[in-house]
């Protein structure tokens, strides 16, 4: 078995321990967004035309886009804690086209529909971008594209198999190291137009502040403990019961990503894992022209356990990835939040990825739950005679995704046959995750084979290729 890149030049543990001295153990994203004054918490009944389940960006652009549509309707969002404290504050600000986790995973799984769903996932983030500055939504947003790197030999030879063109153009050594200085890259494609940088917590603060200006009402710290058609037709909608208050909604969108669903049926349908990311200090002017990246790229790179690294605003770097933490039990707990073990393998890399940059700091470190299903995109559906839609199981690709999502889920509830919810993609279900202990045993053994590939020059052993033809395969 071989070794890779960052266990072939390790840097000094004293390089790593003095990076981590005084790290923070908080989500950047959500430090670095202005006071907010926050949102009531529900005290008293109410009806609505609309309810949403979830604070994330689902439900926030869930909600401004009903509003947007129907003005004089009443829509009403329910957070169990603060807009956008979980996935939607604490992922890595990558706004990715794509809406299947990549074109690989699309067309082994709807072969048919992967050219149509590649040019929808570019549209809606071709929306995105113009609903950011329409509706004047201060995010750093940032169309700069994205860069798959080739760190081992194996990966070049994966990158010289990929299509290129105007929009995707390979870079070999030289090229990319022109682009980004690390003495690791050995090749990469830039992918120009299918990738944006924003700021998480700016995002969802701002989506927030839209729709409570278009009419919608927020409320936070109300956490919804079921939902009750008892004695209701399907026109009289559902209850929301919460802790304050019962909300009788006409129609109820849910949003809750990674939580335990509110239907049963979406029990086994997600599981979480968590992700581990670490912020430097903003970069000197010295240290930037040490690594260039001038052009402000995004940046992963290929192996199964991947690393994903871009510039915020002000010149600081997130690293983060290659851990993906599943816990027995399938339980969202903060406590699996602190894992010294993830943060300090993180910020050996870092320094394997750019050794020029030793005595950097790191600000932050955090972790989040990622809704992960069995296809490991979004799927969607509706519930109780479709008063009730959802999406869910994003796999760490719903900054983008969301938005289409929340159009699906407006769809299904006004009952419109569009080309979006006659997609397969949409109209189908991946296969549940088993319960524990097997879910747990199938979890760790995929996870420990796919780190012996990253070892073995990508090759897939006999129990991913399994996988793969059961379509449940996974590669980066």
């Amino acid at each position: 078995m071989g070794t890779t890149i960052f266990e072939r030049a390790r840097p000094a543990a004293s390089v790593i321990a003095g990076a981590l001295a005084d790290t923070r153990s908080a989500p950047f994203w959500l430090d670095d967004v202005s006071p907010q004054t926050g949102y009531p918490t529900l005290t008293a009944d109410l009806d609505c035309d609309l309810a949403i389940v979830g604070g994330g960006y689902l439900g926030l652009w869930t909600a401004v886009l009903a509003q947007q549509e129907n003005p004089g309707a009443r829509v009403v969002l329910l957070e169990a804690r603060t807009i956008g404290w979980a996935a939607s504050g604490r992922n890595g600000g990558f706004c990715e086209a794509s809406l299947t986790h990549g074109e690989e995973n699309g067309r082994r799984r709807w072969p048919t529909e992967i050219d149509r769903l590649t040019e929808l996932g570019l549209k809606n983030l071709d929306e995105i971008e113009r609903a950011v500055t329409e509706l004047g939504l201060k995010c750093d947003f940032e169309r700069t594209g994205a860069i798959d790197l080739a760190v081992e030999e194996h990966q070049v030879d994966w990158l010289r198999e990929e299509p290129t063109g105007t929009d995707s153009v390979f870079l070999d050594a030289a090229a990319l190291r022109a682009e980004v200085g690390s003495p690791t890259y050995l090749a990469g494609i830039w992918h120009k137009r299918s990738n944006a940088l924003v700021h998480p917590g700016k995002l969802a603060t701002e989506l927030a502040r839209v729709a409570t200006e278009l009419g919608v009402e927020i409320f936070e710290h109300t956490p919804v403990k079921n939902l009750d058609t008892q004695g209701l037709t399907p026109a009289q909608g559902t209850r929301l019961r919460t802790d304050s208050g019962v909300v009788r909604a006409t129609k109820t969108a849910l949003a809750t990503n990674v939580f335990p669903s509110l239907l049963a049926r979406n029990r086994l349908s997600t599981v979480p894992v968590y992700d581990y990311v670490l912020m430097t200090e903003p970069l000197s002017p010295d240290q930037l022209t040490a690594i260039g990246w001038q052009k402000r790229q995004g940046l992963s790179d290929l192996a199964n356990q991947f690393h994903y690294y871009r510039l915020s605003a002000d010149n600081r770097i997130l690293f983060g990835g290659y851990d993906a933490i599943y816990h027995y039990g399938a339980r969202v707990r903060s406590g699996y939040e602190n894992r010294p073990e993830s943060f300090q393998q993180l910020a050996g890399h870092f320094f394997t990825t750019f050794p020029q940059l030793a005595g950097l700091r790191f600000s932050h470190q955090w972790a989040g739950a990622i809704d992960t299903s069995t296809q490991f995109c979004a799927f969607y559906g509706t519930a109780r005679g479709g008063r009730i839609s959802y999406a869910a199981g994003f796999t760490g690709l719903g900054v983008a995704a969301t938005h289409f999502a929340a159009k699906v889920m407006l769809d299904q509830l006004a009952e419109r046959r569009t080309e979006r919810t006659q997609l397969e993609m949409v109209r189908g279900r991946p296969l549940p995750f088993p319960p524990e202990p097997l879910a747990s045993m199938g979890i760790q053994t995929t996870r420990w084979s796919l780190d012996r590939a990253d070892h073995n020059r990508g090759r897939r052993n006999i129990i991913l290729k399994t996988l793969d033809a059961l379509g449940l395969g996974f590669d980066s």
